[in-house]
């Protein structure tokens, strides 16, 4: 099942998002209710997603967003031999950082290049979405918490993230988390095994391509690790890390997150 968030005339609803068998085309299915809160049903209404007036959003709006730092080997050495790291190997621990909830954007809405950097890249993740209150979660039961999951890049400051000490400017500033387009319900992916890749521009990047089935700390084991020392609320979300290169966006840039099964998030960047 694919769960979006949506806005039309400005006023924000949600919906299941339905391919039509006869036309091939996707329709929204209007629900009651906030999916996160309580129960939900259709309200009988349905619209052309590509309906006038009508603008996906990021598909929530977490409390906190967490993400994994090197949570997969290649991209360990990728940092490194590029000299974005003084660690050849990526850690044994999980390393998480912090998102604020103002990074977090939806489908098409503008990357915003801060005019105090010089070197912002794109990275290309599946997304955890938490669906239950989670706290001290064994990782054998830790996909029971989950809604689902979608797709998301992790916007990142290089030369911020190399020069300050924390990485609150680097990953947290506004616009650094781009969302959606939707979220696949887990009995609908299979995060074990989720084929990632990137386009710039319209051109694949085959060096930002990967699966989740190299993740060092697997999504079990991310969410076990981090309701051990935070309580996750639904809605709350989880950058899995990224598979391989990173790259260089430009204001005027097309970047796309493409994640198998999940569908493509589009952003473009633009001068702050």
């Amino acid at each position: 099942m694919r769960l979006a968030r949506f806005s039309r005339n400005d006023t924000p609803q949600y919906a299941f998002v339905q391919k039509d068998a006869s036309d091939g085309l996707n329709y929204l299915v209007v629900l009651d209710g906030h999916p996160l809160i309580g129960q939900v049903s259709p309200t009988g209404e349905r619209i052309p997603l590509d309906a006038d007036g009508v603008r996906l959003l990021s598909p929530v709006i977490p409390s906190k967003v967490y993400g994994l730092a090197k949570n997969y080997e290649a991209h360990a050495q990728f940092m490194f031999e590029h000299g974005q790291s003084t660690v050849e190997h990526a850690p044994a621990k999980p390393v998480v950082f912090m998102k604020p909830s103002t990074s977090v954007i939806g489908p098409d809405d503008p990357i915003v290049y801060p005019s105090y950097s010089q070197d912002m890249n794109f990275e290309p993740e599946v997304a955890v979405v938490m669906g239950r209150v989670a706290k001290d979660v064994p990782a054998e039961r830790a996909l029971d918490y989950v809604l689902g999951f979608t797709c998301v890049n992790d916007v990142t400051l290089r030369d911020l993230q190399q020069g300050d000490p924390m990485w609150t400017r680097a990953k947290g500033f506004d616009t650094s988390c781009p969302l959606g387009p939707w979220i696949v319900t887990k009995d609908e992916f299979d995060s074990s095994d989720a084929h990632i890749s990137f386009t710039l521009n319209g051109e694949d990047v085959p060096e930002a391509s990967g699966t989740t089935a190299n993740l060092i700390h697997s999504i079990p084991e991310q969410i076990a690790f981090i309701s051990s020392f935070s309580t996750l609320l639904p809605g709350d979300v989880i950058l899995t890390g990224t598979p391989y290169a990173s790259g260089a966006l430009h204001p005027g840039d097309e970047a796309v997150v493409r994640v198998e099964g999940l569908g493509d998030l589009r952003n473009v960047v633009v001068q702050g």
